[in-house]
C-alpha cells in the first residue's frame, strides 16, 4: 500500500527499556514486578508494553512497547513520558534504553 501525496505518513514509536531488580531471589518475585510494571503503564497510556526479553534471569529484565500515531512529534513525547514513568516508579533500576521512531 503506497501513501498519496500530502497525506501524513504513520509514526511508529519503538522502544527497549533494559531493568535491573536488586535484591530478587526468585523468577516468581521478578514476573510480579515486571507484570506490575507493565500493568501501570498499560492503564496509564496508550501504548502496547511486553517482557520481550531476559526471561529467565531473576535480576533483569528487558521492557519493549510500542505506540503509533501520525505526529512524530507526538510520538517522542508518549514515548518519553512512558520511560520517565518507569524511571519514576522505583521499583526497578533503569540501566538503559532505546528508542526508534519509524516514519511508515
Amino acid at each position: 500500500m503506497s501513501s498519496m501525496a500530502g497525506e501524513k505518513s504513520m509514526v511508529v514509536g519503538v522502544c527497549c527499556i533494559r531493568l535491573v531488580l536488586h535484591g530478587n531471589r526468585s523468577l516468581k518475585g521478578k514476573r510480579k514486578v515486571v507484570k506490575s510494571l507493565i500493568e501501570k503503564v498499560k492503564h496509564r497510556y496508550n501504548v502496547s508494553i511486553a517482557e520481550v526479553g531476559s526471561n529467565d534471569d531473576l535480576v533483569r529484565a528487558e521492557i519493549g512497547f510500542a505506540t503509533v500515531g501520525n505526529d512524530r512529534q507526538f510520538i517522542n513525547s508518549v514515548a518519553d513520558k512512558v520511560i520517565e514513568f518507569i524511571y519514576s516508579l522505583g521499583t526497578a533500576e533503569v540501566t538503559d534504553h532505546t528508542l526508534e521512531l519509524i516514519n511508515v
